[in-house]
């Protein structure tokens, strides 16, 4: 057995809420095995609320939709350069450290190549980010993984109009004990937003975007970043 963090998303003042969801665990690196994953935890993710629908948004999601909204699948059109660029290449990009950064050059590479470059390693304290000469603070600690995610989304449009179907969202591969930023949690403030109508004003106003962290307790000190 096994537990996941699946990400709910709310249309009143919380904007998504962290359920923890246990479930069997299938080992193995082979595609079926992390499906199986999947549908174990979505199962049991029923259980807690029948009305609940589920996606798996990652690139082991069984499921076209999910893995398009998968962060080495999903674009951000910048705006300087008028270039598309995988979601997670542009984060990796725009950490900024004590030592160097940002490495503009991993916007052009694999995004696993761009995760796993050893800049990112040996370049001393992140301080914070910065993207199209906008500089992002790390706390709140998800803040900017989930703007560029959610704007990324927002230019798509098909995909935007699709996810509105579901209402929880799971990523397989995320462990929040290694990890903070997650495709899932950002894809459920997606649909928070967009049912709420004012996700425009939120992309637009970066301490507007702040407040949807305001009541959030685990986001008041930074632990780990990935």
């Amino acid at each position: 057995m096994a537990v996941r963090k699946c990400f709910v998303a709310k249309t009143d003042d919380s904007f998504f809420q962290e359920i923890n969801v246990e479930f069997e665990y299938h080992k193995g690196f082979a595609l079926s095995q992390k499906q199986k994953s999947i549908q174990s935890l979505h199962e049991n993710i029923l259980k807690i609320d029948n009305n609940y629908k589920a996606l798996e948004v990652s690139t082991k999601s069984p499921v076209d939709i999910g893995k398009k909204l998968s962060a080495f699948n999903l674009s951000y059109l910048c705006k300087n350069t008028n270039k598309k660029y995988l979601i997670e290449n542009v984060f990796q990009s725009s950490k900024v450290f004590e030592n160097g950064g940002p490495f503009l050059d991993l916007l052009n590479v694999h995004p696993r190549e761009a995760k796993a470059d050893i800049r990112l390693k040996n370049s001393g304290k992140l301080i914070h980010f910065e993207c199209e000469g906008q500089k992002w603070p790390l706390i709140p600690k998800t803040m900017f993984y989930d703007w560029l995610y959610i704007n990324a989304l927002y230019g798509e449009k098909y995909l935007a109009k699709r996810i509105l179907s579901y209402d929880v969202f799971t990523d397989i591969e995320f462990n929040h004990k290694k990890s903070i930023n997650c495709q899932a949690r950002a894809a459920a403030i997606f649909v928070s937003l967009s049912k709420k109508g004012v996700i425009e004003d939120y992309i637009k106003d970066k301490e507007l975007f702040k407040n949807i962290y305001q009541n959030k307790e685990c986001y008041e000190q930074l632990s780990l970043w990935s």
